[in-house]
């Protein structure tokens, strides 16, 4: 009997059983592949995801790896520059292949403990009142007292459990790959502005060692999604698009993506859950998804660690869903706008125009950003102050920051008051006193923090407070 299986040893599910660790709850993770995948799915990593990163306190590992860019054009590709003063210290996109992502993930796991086992499929699972059964393509079964699905868009767990996946089918596609070009740097650079004019999802960017990240829009929808495609359909979009096929040759991977949006009709079925690409996918503008499942996994984590220790409050884990599916919900949305707005036909091109003059005004520049980096989230934990269900920033101590009183993935009682007492709790929360106020984060007196970093209580009143600690963590202990 396992605490947590987790069913999918991508990004989601890794961070979610490293989550799980630091509470002191061990996952088994399976993965279906037999080694981790070579595809580079996703590029980069947003605001929120630093954080949290940042929070764990394994950022540093990431910046090595990766490059910093500017948030410019990052909502449908509009050229207009980021908007100032973002409410975070990372106001820009983290440049990171996946597989590195991937990797330092994993690394961050097994210094926690977690085991990870490839090349384990699951055929069947069944549940009862208090265990969770799955069935593995070798015969084997393991137990858990939950199981969670991070088994991407084509999620096994999620068809096993019969959860409905509504939405809208994919209308188009784009071919992706990897590969090599013999066409010169500077006829390249000018094919792709001429063609970008028009084809917002067209390119070929350098990622080193003679190797090229290709984009082409394909001649329609495959039948069969999970065929990637052949270097002549490449050859041959890149002709119809463009004019020229720029040479390309000795393909690394090739695949093949579509603007499908679905979104799971829950995320719970019992001790079931469902997380990242599993409960929801959408096209990749913007580079939300990785993001999205980091995020899940962050969201989910504590709470399925305080359902297994049995301090969890009622209703705890049932507010992952509540919380995060809306959530997903507007990244669908504004993922469809964006594909609508990448359409080389007049009337998507108008409102793209439109929308360029309204990104001028700072507000709405800041607004569109803040939805793509997840920066701008506020959970419904209650009436109150605007800083309610918001995630609190990196703010200054007295004694250092925020973020690197968080590695130990704790609640967070952040008093300026230097009264208020955390005593009950003392073994799920951490009283920090003397928060500083200079960027003006912390403007009260005191706040609550959950292990994720979003604020459910502000105030000064010691009653109050206890009741937040037993709304948010549960019974207090002698």
């Amino acid at each position: 009997m396992h605490d947590v299986i987790i069913i999918g040893g991508g990004p989601t599910g890794v961070m979610l059983a490293s989550e799980l660790a630091l509470q002191g709850v061990q996952a088994l993770v399976l993965e279906r592949d037999a080694e981790p995948t070579p595809v580079v799915r996703s590029l980069g990593l947003h605001a929120r995801s630093l954080e949290i990163l940042e929070q764990r306190g394994i950022l540093e590992r990431f910046l090595e790896h990766g490059t910093k860019h500017p948030l410019d054009g990052f909502f449908a590709g509009i050229p207009q520059p980021a908007p100032q003063l973002l409410d975070t210290t990372h106001p820009y996109v983290l440049g990171i292949p996946q597989p590195v992502t991937d990797r330092l993930l994993r690394e961050h796991a097994a210094e926690l403990g977690v085991e990870i086992q490839w090349g384990r499929e699951l055929v069947g699972l069944s549940q009862g009142e208090e265990a969770v059964t799955a069935e593995l393509l070798d015969g084997e079964r393991h137990s858990a007292r939950y199981l969670i699905g991070c088994d991407g868009g084509r999620s096994t767990v999620r068809r096993l459990c019969e959860i409905d996946f509504p939405g809208e089918p994919s209308r188009s596609e784009t071919l992706i790959g990897e590969m090599e070009l013999t066409m010169a740097a500077e006829e390249l650079g000018a094919v792709m502005a001429k063609v970008r004019q028009t084809h917002k999802n067209f390119g070929a960017g350098p990622l080193g060692d003679g190797l090229f990240r290709v984009l082409v829009p394909a001649a329609g929808v495959a039948e069969e999604r999970g065929t990637p495609p052949t270097l002549e359909e490449f050859r041959a979009q890149l002709l119809a698009i463009a004019g020229t096929d720029f040479g390309v040759h000795s393909p690394r991977w090739l695949s093949r993506f579509g603007d499908a949006t679905r979104l799971a009709a829950h995320y719970r079925q019992g001790r079931v859950l469902l997380a990242g690409d599993a409960a929801h996918i959408h096209p990749p503008y913007g580079g939300q998804g990785l993001n999205l499942g980091i995020q899940d996994a962050c969201n989910l984590g504590w709470k399925l660690a305080a359902a297994v220790t049995g301090w969890a409050p009622p209703g705890m884990l049932d507010s992952y869903e509540s919380e995060r599916r809306p959530v997903a919900a507007d990244v669908l949305q504004n993922t469809r706008a964006q594909a609508e707005l990448s359409s080389p036909e007049p009337g998507p091109q108008a409102v793209r125009a439109l929308l360029a003059e309204l990104m001028d005004f700072e507000d709405a520049n800041r607004f569109l950003i803040e939805k793509i980096t997840a920066t701008g989230i506020r959970y419904d934990v209650g009436d109150g102050p605007a800083l309610l269900g918001r995630r609190m920033p990196d703010v200054p101590l007295a004694q250092g920051r925020l973020f690197e009183r968080m590695h130990d993935g704790r609640g967070i009682l952040l008093d300026r008051t230097g009264g208020l007492s955390v005593a009950g709790w003392a073994d799920r929360v951490d009283r920090v006193v003397g928060a500083e106020t200079d960027n003006g984060a912390l403007n009260v007196p005191a706040a609550l923090l959950r292990p994720d970093g979003h604020v459910v209580w502000v105030g000064d009143d010691q009653a109050a407070l206890q009741g937040a600690l037993h709304t948010w963590f549960g019974a207090s202990t002698p």
